[in-house]
């Protein structure tokens, strides 16, 4: 039996985690979850409680049917996604891997679910935590960005920040924060990747989302996994690299 008083969470002992998992519901809307979310993974990290809460996550994720699971896999997902964990603490991929071998299954089970996957939102959210259990690093938590049609990096040779931009505001970079209520500052177009050239994960992500019915998400991946000039410099970068340099430079 887990000992909570021995384990922490953000904001001290985890001796109040207990209740808030016996309060777990399927709603996404419920207190509990953004109680959970704030103190088993608070800006990122993770603490022993975040962990020692996965058994929980995973058997509500059991329990309840694949469209109303979302939520505990996506708190497990990014529990074990995190690589902000305390010292010490063993890689989950080792110490919970039955668990995750599940929740994989189950993540799996959600995407093809048709109420809950055909929202893209939800979709690339569960494809995001997908790659989590894989131990993908930075595009389980990154995905999500394809709904916000949006990416900001910084320039590898001027380090300017520039903001990606692909979606209903057009496509291309701009070093406008303010983009989306004027077009006065200089915008250089985006270079997308032909899909017969990806390679590695981005063809499988554009493979897989072609197939799971979602054209739009394989659209902006061509855009993500392809090349943009620097709103301020000029110099051409490639999108997924300059994101990989901001997840690690934070």
């Amino acid at each position: 039996m887990t000992d909570w008083s021995r384990l922490h969470h953000a904001y001290g002992t985890a001796e109040d985690v207990p209740a808030l998992l016996a309060a777990m519901t399927p709603d996404p809307a419920d207190d509990t979850w953004g109680e959970l979310w704030s103190r088993l993974y608070h800006q990122g990290s993770v603490c022993t409680a975040s962990y020692a809460a996965l058994p929980a996550l995973t058997a509500a994720a059991r329990d309840w049917p694949p469209a109303e699971r979302r939520m505990p896999l996506f708190l497990a997902g990014s529990i074990i996604g995190s690589t902000a964990r305390p010292d010490g603490i063993a890689d989950p991929h080792h110490s919970h891997a039955a668990e995750i071998a599940e929740l994989h299954a189950l993540t799996e089970e959600s995407l093809h679910d048709p109420g809950l996957a055909a929202d893209p939102g939800n979709y690339a959210s569960l494809l995001g935590t997908l790659l989590h259990l894989e131990g993908v690093e930075v595009w389980g938590e990154q995905l999500d960005a394809l709904q916000e049609e949006e990416y900001e990096v910084a320039c590898p040779a001027c380090e300017t920040d520039n903001y990606v931009v692909f979606g209903e505001h057009g496509h291309f970079t701009t070093a406008d924060a303010f983009y989306m209520n004027r077009d006065t500052a200089p915008r250089h177009p985006l270079r997308p990747r032909d899909p017969a050239e990806l390679t590695g994960l981005a063809r499988r992500l554009h493979a897989r989302t072609t197939a799971d019915g979602h054209p739009d998400l394989a659209r902006k991946l061509t855009y993500v996994f392809g090349a943009a000039d620097c709103a301020d410099c000029g110099t051409r970068f490639e999108v997924a690299e300059a994101v990989v340099d901001r997840w690690r430079d934070c």
